[in-house]
């Protein structure tokens, strides 16, 4: 009998505590689907604002993402949100049947409404109860809400404080891609929401099923042993899957910007508001992809960014007028991808930043001397903005004037190993561009070697590859005072000795050297290096204390071969060799204007040794791939590249004249040129198997009845020349399997 009363509490304790569970969990998604709801509630009522012509829908979005809160919270037994939000579901509804004005105050009131929401959802997050000190209290709130809905107004428009427009403007009704994306006020920020990620069940079923086929290779390869003659094929398909493994989880950790920008509209409100101006707000590319990890480290900096355009840089409208502005300052938030990088810029159409203010300020603060400041370019005055403690601002306000900001953007940028660019023009504006890799975690890079040591250049700063033979050195290499210069293409490239700067081993040049064109924050020069190695996917692993005090080096890797290698900063490596943005001068930009009939090829050897070009913005990459690595099904070449299947396209029988040459070596490797069509963003990717590559250089288009022929000639380096554009629809040059 005592058993039995003892089993039967037991098992109601158990219950109870699985009812705890369940409540937590329920609670746990009610705050992320109500923080959804008000991040939408928010984009709403800034657009509401501006198009009160859309009252309907915005309205009945609003309102519905407060009723989704006060029926959940009744369930809940949240009595101080439900009470909360009772009074704002009334006022949005006789919003909602017209009997109220889309007004300022209307606007301002539903945004505090959205506040408090969010304050009561942060406080039952974090102490998993909605507060019991005395200020805990909304009464405030409640009573201005309610006062805000006392008497019946005719309906009216006011002028918009802030517009939002976007190149392809999304439907106020559409949900959050992302539940961790809230932008919410300072410090109501849940830490909860920087750890959760919402992934398409396509994406998780397609991990699943890599991981599977991970796992079968790893079986097959354990069963079989190294000295199996199927171990090669099984290490290719490995290194297939692991390619679309990369890929996918990539993919999963995806955000778009948009995201973000997101929590700006109302930020720029209450700026323009506090500062006296009148601002609108426009995004572009707001489907631009970013590594979720990467979005939360620019959050600050892009904040920061957007305050210094309405305070600093948007004029008062007083004096927007009298330049012959529209009073309406704009700020513009605009993303894309560039060379394996995403791009953020914040452009504003204010005054601009003047370089002599800015030059006295810095030397008032002792950042420069006289001669310093009198030495320096318009772009390096620009940098001392950057500078820890450096302000323009006449007096302190609530938003800046401190000191305090840009040089947390740089430091928060590169701390992630991205860039910070800054450019203004005097009465038409200010742009700052941050550039961010798309993924911390793996980033291709190309392996050099300089004084028997290895190190990686990642790839979004190599513009390209130049290998100068000993017997040219002398010619090739040029001073100008103490500094050495390459001139490639008939512009002067400054040499940075990547074995001289680091005190390395001198090794010997009998064969040359190669040198990797590099560019950082406006810094374009040459990182002469003893050889270089195969291009890999890195792993980025952090630096240690003795090594970040250095100052060179992003981080380390440990290579496909085992050995350890530094990750260069290329931006450090140019400040430390001392070289200076280049200057953008308008004189110096006509000199590189082309004329109609030229163009940029990449310049190989073709059949016959006959000299080809490409249109340089075909050009992916250049990749050194080993025979064994080719594939044939159906009388075609094929090449398994990143999780890709590629043709190759091999019109002047290099891999022919290999097979001919004897027994195929596994190791030999052939030159392809990894190839999308610019033109036709549908054609595929393509792989031309190439003898040799020659040179990088423009070119001018021949006229067709001149050159006599049907074929697309250039004279690239005064050569003729033939020019390969087609990629899609065209399988001649396939090669045949004998």
């Amino acid at each position: 009998m005592l058993l039995a009363m003892a089993s039967t509490s037991v098992l109601t304790l158990l219950d109870h505590y699985s009812d705890i569970a369940s409540v937590d969990d329920l609670t746990r998604e009610f705050i992320a689907e109500s923080q959804e709801g008000l991040d939408r509630m928010e984009r709403c009522l800034t657009d509401l604002e501006t198009r009160p012509q859309d009252s309907a829908q915005l309205v009945g979005e609003i309102f519905r993402a407060v009723h989704t809160i006060k029926g959940t919270t009744g369930f809940l037994g949240f009595s101080r949100l439900e009470k909360l939000a009772h009074t704002g579901e009334h006022l949005l509804g006789s919003l909602r049947e017209g009997r109220l004005a889309v007004t300022e105050d209307l606007i301002s009131g539903l945004l505090r409404l959205l506040d408090g929401l969010r304050a009561i959802l942060a406080l039952i997050e974090t102490t998993g109860s909605e507060g019991t000190r005395a200020s805990d209290d909304d009464s405030a709130l409640i009573s201005e809400l309610a006062a805000l809905n006392d008497g019946v107004q005719e309906i009216v428009t006011v002028a918009p404080v802030v517009a939002i427009k976007a190149n392809e403007e999304s439907s106020p009704s559409r949900p959050a891609a992302n539940s961790g994306q809230t932008p919410a006020p300072a410090g109501n920020a849940s830490a909860n929401n920087d750890k959760t990620l919402r992934i398409d069940v396509d994406v998780l079923n397609r991990m699943m099923n890599l991981v599977g086929e991970l796992v079968l290779t790893r079986n097959q390869m354990l069963q079989s042993g190294v000295e199996a003659t199927s171990f090669p094929e099984l290490a290719r398909r490995l290194d297939s899957v692991t390619a679309d493994l990369r890929e996918t989880v990539m993919q999963a950790r995806m955000q778009p910007v948009g995201n973000l920008f997101g929590k700006f509209p109302r930020m720029v409100r209450d700026l323009a508001r506090t500062c006296g101006r009148e601002v609108r707000i426009e995004f572009f590319g707001q489907e631009t992809g970013l590594d979720k990890s990467l979005l939360e480290a620019i959050k600050d900096p892009l904040t920061h960014a957007v305050r210094n355009s309405v305070d600093h840089g948007i004029e008062s409208p007083t004096d927007r007028v009298l330049a012959g502005k529209p009073a309406e300052g704009c700020v513009t938030l605009k993303a894309f991808h560039q060379g394996g990088s995403v791009v953020i810029e914040v452009s504003d159409d204010g005054g601009g930043i003047a370089m002599e203010r800015v030059l006295a300020k810095a030397i008032e603060r002792g950042l420069v001397t006289d001669d310093q400041a009198a030495e320096m370019s318009e772009r390096e005055a620009l940098q001392l903005i950057f500078l820890p403690g450096f302000s323009t601002a006449s007096a302190v306000t609530t938003v800046s004037g401190r000191g305090v900001g840009m040089d947390v953007v740089r430091a928060n940028v590169e701390k992630v190993g991205g860039s910070v660019e800054l450019e203004s023009k005097i009465g038409i504006g200010t742009t700052l561009r941050l550039r961010v890799p798309l993924t911390l975690a793996i980033v291709p890079a190309l392996v050099v070697r300089s004084g028997r040591q290895s190190f990686a250049l990642p790839q979004t700063t190599l513009m390209e590859l130049v290998y100068i033979p000993a017997r040219d050195a002398a010619q090739s290499v040029e001073r100008v005072g103490a500094a050495e210069v390459f001139r490639l293409r008939e512009r002067l490239l400054p040499m940075v000795w990547l074995d001289r700067l680091l005190d390395l081993e001198n090794a010997s040049d009998s064969h040359g050297f190669y040198m990797a064109v590099l560019e950082a924050e406006g810094c374009r020069y040459g990182l002469v290096v003893d050889d270089l190695l195969a291009p890999e996917e890195i792993v980025v692993k952090p630096l240690s204390a003795v090594l970040r005090e250095i100052g060179l080096f992003s981080g380390a890797t440990v290579l496909g071969n085992g050995t350890l290698a530094l990750i260069l900063d290329i931006a450090a490596v140019a400040a430390r060799a001392g070289v200076k943005p280049a200057i953008e001068e308008e004189e110096t930009q006509a000199v590189e204007v082309k004329q109609e009939n030229e163009e940029s090829f990449l310049v190989f050897e073709d059949k016959a040794r006959e000299r080809t070009a490409l249109p340089l913005g075909m050009v992916e990459r250049i990749e050194s791939v080993s025979l064994g690595q080719i594939e044939y099904a159906g009388g075609r070449a094929l090449l398994q590249y990143r999780g890709e299947l590629l043709p190759l396209r091999d019109d002047g029988g290099v891999l022919d004249e290999m097979d001919a040459s004897g027994a195929r070596d596994e190791h030999e490797s052939a030159t392809v040129l990894i190839c999308g069509d610019a033109v036709s963003r549908t054609a595929q990717r393509m792989g031309i198997v190439v003898r040799r590559v020659l040179d990088v250089s423009h070119g001018t288009l021949l006229d067709r009845n001149a050159a006599s022929s049907d074929t697309e000639l250039a004279l690239v380096k005064d050569r003729v020349t033939t020019i390969f554009r087609g990629l899609c629809g065209d399988q001649g040059g396939w090669r045949e399997v004998a």
